[in-house]
């Protein structure tokens, strides 16, 4: 069973970089990977122009097991540890604010869900 967790780890990271690239390849530069708050971590913070984009990376064996992989739960925790981010880092506060989904399954493109969720407060 531990092996099985740690090639489910593997293919999580190679997933990451493969999001990184795909980000860097559409002119987003990446501010941050894996970064941790109290609330959790977020996967990737990129930012494009003047937007600043939160982005949750899932992959799975399927593109729908992929897709279907965030939670509300998993959602209001990266809201929250934007919000962490945020109050850290000022100078980002004046840009427009996107939560972004990646899901990365072998054999198909990444599929970039923009606006995945809004921050309702």
């Amino acid at each position: 069973m531990e092996q099985k967790k740690q090639i489910s780890y593997r293919f999580g990271l190679w997933g990451e970089d493969l999001a990184c690239l795909y980000f860097r390849l559409k002119g987003y530069r990446i501010l941050a990977r894996n970064h941790r708050t109290r609330y959790g971590e977020i996967d990737i913070i990129a930012q494009r122009r003047k937007t600043l984009v939160f982005i949750e990376v899932k992959s799975r064996k399927t593109m729908y097991q992929a897709l279907y992989a965030l939670s509300p739960f998993q959602q209001k925790r990266i809201t929250n540890a934007a919000k962490s981010f945020l109050s850290v880092n000022p100078r980002y506060c004046g840009q427009e604010i996107r939560f972004d989904f990646l899901a990365i399954t072998h054999g198909y493109w990444p599929r970039h869900i923009k606006n995945a969720w809004f921050d309702e407060t």
